[in-house]
């Protein structure tokens, strides 16, 4: 195996990893209300969301909060839910690839899941968690 070097290498984690999503037990209902059956627009969004965090290429304008706390009012999540899916990203790129940047991918991914979970908890509690 080697490490992710480039946006072909983020395609491919991203592409498995929500193959895995859609039909996981847990995750795959919040996803495809969500996002629903056309993935066309999601996918390449999230690869230049994650060429930005890897390797600070421009082209992700996106604010992942928000768009997360839009996406709990319609289908609500919680800590299991964001946990489960750090199991599942963790899996998806130990299965793909090893290195710094895999390493750095799984740290910043657990991150992300965390601070978004509790901006969705305390946007529920009332707090203006965007600005």
């Amino acid at each position: 195996m080697k490490d992710i070097e480039n946006k072909d290498d983020i395609i491919t984690l991203v592409d498995t990893f929500y193959d895995k999503v859609k039909t996981d037990d847990t995750l795959g209902d919040i996803f495809m209300t969500i996002i629903g059956s056309d993935w066309s627009h999601h996918l390449p969004i999230m690869y230049n969301f994650w060429d930005m965090v890897l390797f600070s290429q421009p082209g992700y304008a996106g604010n992942p909060v928000r768009k997360h706390i839009e996406a709990d009012k319609v289908k609500p999540m919680n800590k299991h839910h964001f946990d489960h899916w750090i199991t599942l990203w963790n899996a998806t790129v130990d299965s793909l690839f090893i290195g710094e940047i895999a390493d750095m991918a799984k740290n910043k991914a657990a991150l992300m899941a965390n601070l978004i979970n509790m901006k969705i908890e305390m946007s529920r509690s009332g707090f203006d968690t965007l600005n």
